[in-house]
């Protein structure tokens, strides 16, 4: 099993920054892939970024390419989310998932709210 805990979540305006932090626990070296989803509020799930085991591979959605960047500090087990020019669009919860194949995220963690303000 791999424990997934997400932090620095918060209520900021619209054009300010947030950095989310997922630090994970367990059978991490079954881990080959981290990633950041969002709900945003009455919609479904959708993918943000992800980024490969070595942080040599990242991939994030159209809608934060250029305002929103994925990390990883393996020597930490943590993978961060920073996040630019936030706009009220971007409001929603935020997940930490991981996974052991390429797109088939097993482990979740609980989320974190961001809010952003008009």
């Amino acid at each position: 099993q791999v424990q997934l805990v997400e932090s620095g979540g918060g209520l900021v305006q619209a054009g300010g920054s947030l950095r989310l932090s997922c630090a994970a626990s367990g059978r991490t070296f079954d881990i080959n892939y981290m990633g950041w989803f969002r709900r945003p509020p009455g919609k479904g799930r959708e993918f943000v970024a992800s980024i490969s085991r070595s942080g040599g591979s990242t991939y994030g959605s159209d809608s934060v390419k250029g305002r929103f960047t994925i990390s990883r500090d393996n020597a930490k087990s943590t993978v961060f989310l920073q996040m630019n020019s936030l706009n009220p669009e971007d409001t929603a919860v935020y997940y930490c998932a991981a996974a052991r194949f390429s797109g088939a995220y097993d482990y979740w963690g609980q989320g974190t709210q961001v809010t952003v303000s008009s």
